[in-house]
């Protein structure tokens, strides 16, 4: 995310469907719903992709930790702590 943050992004306007007391009280606390919606999609967004990169890397980080668990670390030898 810290990239989109230096880089302007373009901005789209988008209709949502908002609880209307949650959406009051944020208007009356200062909060900017665009600005806090954004985040947290950008958040789903990246648990989200982090939950289909561990699925799909599955069975190569099983095969990893089973060769780590049999053989130790590679190189563990060098390791100073």
């Amino acid at each position: 995310m810290q990239a989109s943050k230096s880089i302007k992004a373009t901005r789209k306007p988008t209709n949502l469907s908002l609880d209307s007391a949650l959406l009051k009280e944020a208007k009356a606390l200062g909060i900017n719903v665009s600005r806090s919606a954004e985040a947290g999609i950008s958040e789903a967004v990246k648990r989200h992709k982090r939950q289909r990169w561990l699925k799909e890397n599955e069975g190569a980080l099983a095969s990893s930790n089973a060769y780590v668990e049999a053989n130790g670390l590679p190189l563990a030898q060098y390791r100073q702590f």
